[in-house]
């Protein structure tokens, strides 16, 4: 039986769910007879093919590997949970899994912090080793959510290509003076604070509003991700990218801790199996084909002016981010912030 978006919330935990409609019997636990049911979610639709390209392929892995073992429900474009539902329920157990992009979840899960603060972007997009898996960061990451009883499987082997600064035709960005006074969507709270200083009204709305928005004037620019400018065919309002990299985010599988640890050793298997897959492509098929075969010729035919910072914005930039810096430290633990910082720059 297929659980509806309104049973999920209403039951609270999947367990209990279960409980409800299925009887007494746990639906996570190991049969003899049944798979291991795990349920599954995305907000992220179809438009978004970059972004979606390795949750799709991660759980077509799980049904094609499953077997006897393993059976997956999964339901993508928000069909069961909006962004902002997912982790809460993930918490309350009435989901298994997870796909969710960093920046919507830094104020919930700090460390993820650490791969959208302006000074490090650049460096972990140039070197997405430092996040695949295995890696002394990621190794770190997954220590700090261990304690809030998180697991993330992989980090899709690095970050997507960095946020930039975009702008309609009755309000140009071209250099970085410009933002001043600015209407700005921004959902990154790391992005957020790094434009305080220049008197940006930031504001956050869902990517599926900020058409309208800038068509509106609500907004006179956006920080984003080539995916979400493509995605919501944003380029059609769009005058200006202004490639400053501002902040970065993936799209990562996550699972409660104890889950992953209580799975049966051959349905674990299935599930490292695709994230192993998920590592070794996801981000490197979306910024290394993707992107600029597919993506950025749109933007250049729907004559987006494509305007590169110069090295006086980016040190100026860059200069204030430590008030960014100290700022998250302070909310992950000095050590713990300042061992991030170091294993992302490479200097540890």
């Amino acid at each position: 039986m297929t659980l509806s978006r309104r049973q999920v919330l209403k039951y609270g935990t999947f367990a209990t769910a279960g409980a409800t409609l299925f009887g007494t019997q746990s639906l996570l636990a190991p049969h003899s007879h049944a798979a291991t049911t795990l349920t599954g979610v995305t907000y992220l639709p179809d438009s978004y093919k970059a972004l979606t390209y390795g949750s799709n392929r991660f759980v077509e892995m799980l049904k094609e590997q499953g077997g006897d073992a393993l059976s997956v429900d999964f339901y993508d474009s928000g069909q069961l949970l909006k962004a902002d539902e997912q982790l809460p329920a993930l918490r309350a157990r009435s989901i298994d899994f997870m796909f969710h992009t960093f920046s919507y979840i830094t104020r919930s899960i700090p460390i993820l912090g650490v791969t959208g603060l302006p000074g490090v972007v650049g460096e972990l997009y140039r070197h997405p080793e430092r996040l695949r898996q295995g890696s002394p960061l990621m190794t770190l990451i997954n220590e700090v959510l261990a304690e809030e009883n998180l697991y993330m499987l992989t980090s899709g082997g690095g970050i997507l290509e960095p946020e930039y600064l975009w702008s309609t035709e009755a309000s140009p960005i071209r250099r970085l003076e410009d933002v001043r006074g600015k209407k700005v969507r921004i959902v990154g709270f790391e992005a957020t604070q790094a434009f305080e200083p220049y008197n940006v009204g930031a504001t956050r709305i869902p990517s599926s509003e900020t058409y309208m928005a800038l068509q509106r004037g609500t907004v006179d620019a956006g920080v984003f991700n080539i995916s979400t400018v493509i995605g919501r065919s944003l380029q059609e309002q769009l005058k200006v990218c202004y490639k400053l990299p501002i902040t970065g985010f993936s799209v990562a599988p996550f699972m409660l801790r104890d889950t992953w640890d209580n799975l049966d050793d051959d349905v674990r298997a299935v599930l490292q199996k695709a994230a192993d897959w998920y590592d070794a492509n996801f981000i490197a098929h979306s910024n290394n084909d993707i992107y600029p075969n597919e993506y950025w010729p749109q933007v250049e035919q729907a004559g987006v002016e494509i305007v590169e910072p110069t090295a006086e914005d980016i040190e100026t930039f860059n200069a204030g981010a430590q008030a960014v810096w100290d700022h998250w430290k302070g909310e992950v633990g000095e050590e713990v912030g300042s061992r991030a910082i170091a294993l992302a720059l490479g200097e540890a």
